[in-house]
């Protein structure tokens, strides 16, 4: 998840999109209550046609929750990178603060692509964590080798990897693609994004009906992984938030050393400052409603009014700190559910893939973000993307840490561009 709501700005109000209010707790309570169904319907001999059909109603919801994730990646991808070039036109302000955002996605990324293997490997995955892949096919998750992933990278026809889900070439085309509009008339670019925006709504409509009807889904696929796994499957999740969890403690920490070191902030000063909007972060999991309480951290900690009114309401916007780090994390968990092991190069290309992702995400609903930022991601790197199906009804655990980590590094970034500013002006 990316916080339960990111606004758009001023600048960025006519990319948009629907808001669409989804059941997280309900959800939450299906997947426990169908854990707790298949064990017990595993203990008292359940008959075999109770799993097929749960089997069926969760397959059908998993199929209707993928088939969105092409054409919205695609709409969403477009948006947000035009937004996001725009606003490296406003200023050097601007362009500052889009650098430091780029450097913690990478640094975010690369550190999980290192720690979560490591970590893995440490405290393994807990036995029976493998029903999780039951909706899987047999064919899925072979990861590419490195000349095969170098061929990829470029498609001779964009419709045929878009009906293979191939997200390397796919996202490289929409970049490429973003950074045209740009360069086109007022009028054309006008009209195309038009039509992205409202593809992105219609595809957002389509998703947040599947996703109304979760309860329904989650229910189904846990009552099959109950079944398989028994208590082991309560483990298994307990592991999964905190493997995820951990990776988003380094963004943590790490804006405390943005403050420090390029916004030359005290560590306890910073600290104290910051903790009224982190407090407000984790009553409320959301990045726009700490908006007022990280403004008056800006004040507390004596940076300019100007810069805190134009970094943090645009950071809210297109910034999102935790997520490289974070997605990458959950799909590293579950290449180590299916025993995967990621090359080096395909690494790389899920940093990349996970940072472009992050960067350009415009404002979506929790449960939505979570599915098409970590769906492509998985599919670029060659890892499976059924078990989001599931786990995507625990991410309201692991999205305390998202929040915090994000309303942090917008306060630390605030502090460190406005740093930069002052010594640029003294310079001057």
């Amino acid at each position: 998840m990316q916080d339960k709501d990111n606004p758009g700005s001023a600048e960025a109000g006519r990319f948009a999109l629907v808001s669409i209010r989804l059941p997280v707790a309900l959800t939450f309570a299906a997947l426990i209550i169908g854990l707790v169904a298949g064990i017990a319907g595993a203990a008292l001999g359940a008959p075999a046609w109770a799993s097929e059909l749960a089997a069926l109603i969760g397959g059908l919801w998993l199929r209707a929750l993928q088939m969105t994730i092409i054409p919205l990646v695609a709409a969403l991808l477009v948006l947000g990178l035009v937004q996001m070039i725009l606003a490296a036109r406003v200023g050097t302000v601007a362009r500052r603060m889009l650098l430091i955002m780029i450097a913690v996605q990478l640094g975010g990324g690369a550190f999980t692509s290192l720690a979560m293997p490591a970590l893995l490997d440490a405290f393994p995955v807990p036995e029976g964590a493998g029903a999780f892949l039951a909706q899987t096919p047999a064919n899925v998750g072979a990861v590419p080798g490195v000349l095969d992933f170098m061929a990829s990278l470029v498609s001779p026809n964009i419709f045929a990897a878009a009906a293979e889900t191939a997200m390397l070439p796919l996202t490289l085309f929409f970049v490429m693609f973003a950074v045209a509009i740009t360069r086109l008339p007022a009028d054309q670019s006008d009209r195309l994004l038009g039509f992205f925006h409202a593809l992105g709504n219609v595809m957002l409509l389509i998703i947040g009906w599947v996703l109304a009807i979760a309860p329904v889904g989650v229910f189904a696929l846990a009552f099959g992984v109950g079944v398989q796994s028994g208590g082991g499957a309560f483990t298994a999740l307990g592991h999964y938030v905190l493997s995820v969890t951990a990776m988003g403690t380094f963004i943590l920490v790490l804006a405390y050393a943005i403050a420090a070191g390029l916004g030359r902030t005290g560590l306890m000063r910073f600290a104290g400052a910051v903790l009224p909007a982190q407090a407000v972060a984790l009553s409320t999991q959301s990045s726009l409603a700490s908006l007022p309480a990280m403004l008056d951290s800006a004040g507390r900690l004596g940076l300019k009014v100007s810069t805190a009114e134009f970094v943090l309401p645009l950071a809210v916007v297109i910034f999102r700190a935790t997520s490289s780090a974070m997605n990458l994390a959950v799909v590293y968990y579950i290449a180590a559910l299916a025993g995967i092991e990621v090359p080096f190069a395909i690494a790389v290309a899920g940093i990349l893939i996970a940072s472009i992702i992050s960067l350009s995400a415009v404002s979506l609903p929790g449960s939505i973000s979570f599915v098409v930022s970590i769906g492509p991601i998985a599919l670029a790197m060659g890892i499976p993307v059924e078990p989001l199906a599931l786990l995507v009804a625990v991410e309201m655990l692991p999205d305390l840490m998202r929040t915090l980590g994000n309303v942090t590094m917008n306060v630390a970034v605030t502090s460190a561009v406005d740093r930069a500013v002052s010594e640029s002006h003294q310079a001057a």
